[in-house]
Formats: C-alpha cells, sequence, structure tokens
C-alpha cells in the first residue's frame, strides 16, 4: 500500500474537535468529547500537540506532558507522551512514524532531556529509540486484610485547584528525599486540572487529602467493591501511615484493594499479612533526547567511574559522537572526546614500554542507552545486542553508577 500524502503539523488555534473524537474512537474504541477537549487543549495552546492530516482530514495525533522524573531523588525534565492515535486505514503506512518522528524532534527542541511513553506496541517506537526502562506496578489484597497503620496524629486535608502547586512540591520532595527512580510529577498547570472537578483526584468517585510531607489520591471502582490507590506518598513514617489509614478506613466496605505501588513502598512492609500480590505490571519505555543534559540532570551514587562511550542516534544526531562519561561525587558529565579512547592521552606524552593498551569505547545507540540510563544491567544489554565495545571493568563501573529498580505511580 503506498505511504499517504500526510503533513505533520499544529492543529492550530482552533482545532475540528469532531476529528479528533473520530480518530481517537477509531484508534481505541471510545473516545468523550468533553474529556478529550480537557486532556487536548492546553497541549494544543502550549504547541505540545502534533496533527497528521490528509489534506484537511487529521488521521493522526500525538501530545506530550510537561513533566518532572526522579533519577535516584533529582527530578529531570521529561516529556511524557501520551495520546497517540492512528486512524486504522493509515496505520503501516509511515504516518505514525512521521508523526513520531517530528514529535520526538519537537521534544528535544523544547530543551527536554527525557521522554517517557507507555507503549501499545513496542515495534515503532522501538526503531524510533525508545527501550523498555521501568514498570508501573498494581497490588491487590482483599479489604479486610489492608494494613495495620494505627491512627497517627496527623493533620490532612482536602486539597483543591488552589493547592496545586503545593500538591506537586509535597510528591515531588518525598520522591527526592526517598531517592526514588522512576516515579514523576506534572506540572502546576496539569495538577490544577486534576484537582479541578471532574478530574483524576476531584469526582463523584474521586478523593485526595494533602499533608504537609505527604498526599494520597484514591477512587472507587465497580460501585463500592474496590478501592483504587492512584498513588500514596509521603516523606515520613507518620505521614506515611496516616494516608494508609484513610485508605484502610473503607476496608469494611470495599472487598479489594488495589494500589499503585512501586517495589519498595513501604506498603509492603505496613501489612498484617502477605496478603498483597502485584496483580498487573505495565512497563514504560525510556527515550533520551539530550544526552549530555540528560546525564547532568541524573543523580548518581557516590561512586567514582570515567568511561568513554560512542553513541549512534541517527534520529538526534547531537546525541551522536565519542563521549567521556564521568561521575563524581554523585554528579555525572558527559563531556565530548574526540580522542575515543579508555584514557586521555598525556600532555607530555609518557612513553610507556610496552605501550599502555586503551580500553576501547563501549558502543551503543538510543536504546542501549535509555535501558543502561534505566538501570539495566550491561550483562543484560550485551546478551540483547544492545552494546557492544567496553571492558568488563567498564561494565562494572557503570552497573554501579545506573543501578536503580524504576517504577512509576502514574498512566498517561
Amino acid at each position: 500500500m503506498a505511504t499517504p500524502d500526510v503533513i505533520i503539523r499544529s492543529p492550530g488555534p482552533e482545532p475540528d474537535w469532531g476529528q479528533f473524537v473520530d480518530v481517537t474512537a477509531r484508534a481505541f474504541g471510545f473516545a468523550e468529547e468533553t474529556s478529550l477537549r480537557a486532556l487536548m487543549a492546553p497541549a494544543i495552546a502550549t504547541g505540545r500537540c502534533l496533527g497528521a492530516f490528509d489534506g484537511s482530514q487529521l488521521v493522526g495525533c500525538a501530545l506530550f506532558f510537561d513533566m518532572r522524573q526522579y533519577w535516584l531523588g533529582r527530578p529531570v525534565p521529561m516529556a511524557g507522551v501520551a495520546g497517540v492515535a492512528i486512524a486504522p486505514e493509515y496505520r503501516g503506512r509511515g504516518a505514525g512514524r512521521a508523526l513520531m518522528t517530528a514529535l520526538t524532534q519537537l521534544m528535544a527542541e523544547r530543551g527536554f532531556p527525557l521522554s517517557v511513553l507507555y507503549p501499545a506496541t513496542l515495534v515503532i517506537y522501538r526503531s524510533l529509540g525508545w527501550e523498555m526502562a521501568g514498570h508501573r506496578y498494581e497490588a491487590a489484597m482483599p479489604g479486610h486484610a489492608l494494613l495495620a497503620t494505627g491512627k497517627p496524629d496527623v493533620r490532612l486535608r482536602r486539597p483543591g485547584p488552589g493547592d496545586a502547586a503545593e500538591v506537586v512540591e509535597v510528591i515531588g520532595r518525598a520522591h527526592e528525599l526517598a531517592r526514588d527512580c522512576g516515579p514523576v510529577t506534572y506540572d502546576e498547570t496539569e495538577m490544577r486540572r486534576f484537582l479541578t472537578r471532574p478530574g483524576r483526584y476531584a469526582d463523584t468517585a474521586s478523593y485526595a487529602y494533602l499533608a504537609d510531607d505527604g498526599f494520597v489520591g484514591y477512587r472507587w471502582r465497580h460501585g463500592n467493591d474496590e478501592l483504587f490507590v492512584d498513588k500514596a506518598v509521603a516523606a515520613s513514617a507518620e505521614t506515611t501511615r496516616a494516608l494508609w489509614a484513610v485508605i484502610g478506613s473503607h476496608t469494611s466496605v470495599a472487598e479489594t484493594v488495589r494500589a499503585q505501588v512501586g517495589p519498595q513502598d513501604p506498603f509492603w512492609w505496613l501489612q498484617r499479612e502477605e496478603a498483597a500480590s502485584v496483580a498487573e505490571r505495565e512497563s514504560w519505555l525510556l527515550r533520551v533526547l539530550d544526552a549530555p543534559a540528560a546525564i547532568a540532570a541524573r543523580g548518581f551514587p557516590p561512586v567514582d567511574i570515567d568511561v568513554p562511550l560512542h553513541i549512534t542516534d541517527d534520529l538526534l544526531p547531537a546525541n551522536s559522537g565519542r563521549w567521556r562519561l564521568t561521575v563524581r561525587a554523585g554528579t555525572g558529565t558527559l563531556t565530548a572526546d574526540p580522542t575515543g579512547g579508555g584514557i586521555h592521552p598525556l600532555d607530555p606524552p609518557l612513553a610507556l614500554d610496552p605501550p599502555l593498551a586503551l580500553d576501547p569505547p563501549l558502543a551503543l545507540g538510543p536504546r542501549g542507552l535509555a535501558a543502561m540510563y534505566g538501570g539495566t544491567p550491561l550483562a543484560t544489554l550485551r546478551r540483547a545486542g544492545l552494546v557492544t565495545g567496553g571492558s568488563p571493568a567498564a561494565d562494572a563501573a557503570l552497573d554501579g553508577a545506573f543501578a536503580a529498580n524504576p517504577y512509576m505511580l502514574d498512566a498517561f
């Protein structure tokens, strides 16, 4: 089938919402205009949305959120890709690839070091440089077995739209102090939308509570048979127990509690019995858009490494080249290294007999770089064919520097 003559551009200030509803419904089976407009209108207004057009007909769309993703407790600007929809008759003809190529370049131009998405399919995203980096977990347990939390003396209040900035700050501080890898915060505008009826944390069956150092958002599902905890994060033991006590107060009604929690969340240590299990695991993909900026913004453990890299990135050629990756005192830098050797040449040169051998640089493309950034061991990446070159000593150093067990508490 011939590739369509598709143009990728902004939908413009007055988009045809009927076309957006039609494309989204054809792609995912359902779309409701009010909620779709609430999602897409801010992205269109701020230039975070692109459409694929065949003439005047919208045949695809995609947008991204302005987010921060925490890596060892440090917030890294991140573009969260969402709303990717392609009309069925245009799939497999290049429209999706053209749309995602343009969106990737737009996110890089906007200065985001990283991008994350939840894939409906892996093939196209991997071909454009995304790779699996972490997961979103849902734990499930009978309501009656929830938690032995007691009743901590912590003041909780109901946040509204005017509390958006504080909610973002409280959630971010909790992730920072926990040295988390993977969780995100939205910008203040998006959080305000979540706290405005109807919104993620403010609806007929959705609720939230805010403490000085913690936040919980949850909703009822299937009537009142199931309670779903969107997120419960806190910086102290007292507030952690207070937030889960709110959830536990409902378990005389809720038969089941499902919660988005990380693998090291205190949730697992607060149960009366080993009643909870991981009921769902969804993978998310990472893409490094600006390699030096992504390394500079990320948190690292207190290791001391100096490793040569050779990155190849055809879609974002500014990432390509020979680099020097160093980590000192918890901070990483990626600097251009035209020598490409395992050590910098001495000036003046030192005559050695026999000559000092240089380690070859670790060679990797955008997929290998994304997976390494997310903490995937180098041995795994070698067996998957995503990295070559380097040395055993460099592999060990990189594993220590990037060690992580990334997770997210948000689906988008």
